[in-house]
């Protein structure tokens, strides 16, 4: 029987023994394979599948036979998704993967490194790359803070580990003992700014978000799904939507009222001067998002599992 020195020793040496890789898909085909493949043999892998009308569940369970795998009949979106995966998770770490990233075994030795040396971190991400090579900036101010800042351009990473406000969702890795005090994610959010959400109640419980740029890892982006006119329409309604939800969560009514108000003028007229000058694809995005901000102000919920109801009002962490 192993020593707890020695079990110590295996888990320093093989960081997959320490995380359990929790991957949300949705017609995912394309990518998951090669996700799967970078994840070590000793990770623990639980899939999550939203509704993939395609074998993205098979190709899974061939590349991975010891995974454990849900498929849901109908899409929960992300965050929902997220927190079924996560209610499977024993283990120290999860490690949050879209399944069009790729991360190796060096990244994740990186991410449990700035783990293990900054233990009040509930949140940890990668440098990303995309698939020709380019930064992906993975961090960001608050989401109410971030209409000031300049353009990023450019931007390179930093040459050492920060905290901050934001950590994009494409890849990070999550203390479990931080999860079950700042809580699952909010499942009213079908997808997007899920993760500024979260974000913001990590600082509120007192834990957190560290960019790790050592750690280096790919994101095809947008390579989870098939792009489609639908997939477009879908993107920007949520779009809409959510970020009008978390205005009302962290602001209240009023402040939400207003800028929903101005959203569906200016969406209106972005519509119909898109629409005006044939530019069909910005058109059609404006029009998603002047139907996502008024769902919202008409109550429709943005999942389908989860009935609408205003958000309770949320004190915003300071900035």
């Amino acid at each position: 029987m192993a020593t707890s020195t020695e079990h110590m020793t295996e888990l320093s040496n093989d960081p997959w023994r320490r995380v359990s890789v929790v991957i949300v898909t949705h017609h995912s085909r394309a990518v998951i394979k090669d996700c799967l493949a970078e994840i070590g043999a000793s990770a623990e892998v639980v899939i999550i599948d939203n509704a993939s009308d395609d074998d993205t569940p098979d190709l899974a369970r061939r590349a991975r036979p010891d995974a454990i795998i849900r498929k849901n009949g109908v899409g929960v979106g992300y965050g929902a998704g997220a927190n079924l995966g996560l209610m499977s998770v024993a283990r120290e770490f999860a490690l949050l993967a879209n399944p069009d990233s790729r991360v190796d075994t060096t990244a994740l030795t990186r991410l449990i490194e700035a783990a293990d040396t900054y233990p009040d971190s509930a949140l940890l991400a990668p440098t990303v790359l995309d698939d020709a090579g380019l930064y992906e900036p993975a961090h960001d101010v608050a989401l109410f803070g971030r209409h000031l800042q300049p353009p990023r351009d450019g931007e390179q990473p930093p040459e050492g580990p920060i905290c901050a406000d934001h950590l994009s969702g494409a890849v990070v890795l999550l203390r479990m003992d931080s999860y079950r005090s700042i809580g699952p994610f909010d499942e009213a959010i079908f997808l997007y700014y899920e993760d500024d959400d979260f974000c913001m109640r990590i600082r509120t419980a007192g834990f957190s978000s560290i960019l790790v740029p050592q750690a280096v890892v790919n994101h095809s982006g947008g390579g989870s799904v098939r792009p489609s006119a639908a997939y477009r329409w879908e993107k920007y309604w949520h779009m809409a939507w959510s970020r009008l939800y978390l205005e009302q969560k962290y602001h209240g009514a009023a402040a939400c009222t207003a800028i929903a108000l101005l959203s569906l003028l200016r969406f209106t007229a972005k519509t119909i001067g898109n629409a005006l000058t044939l530019r069909r694809a910005k058109a059609w995005r404006d029009l998603a998002r002047l139907f996502g901000t008024l769902g919202y102000l008409l109550h429709v919920p943005a999942s389908r599992t989860v009935s609408r109801s205003r958000p309770v009002r949320t004190k915003a962490p300071s900035i």
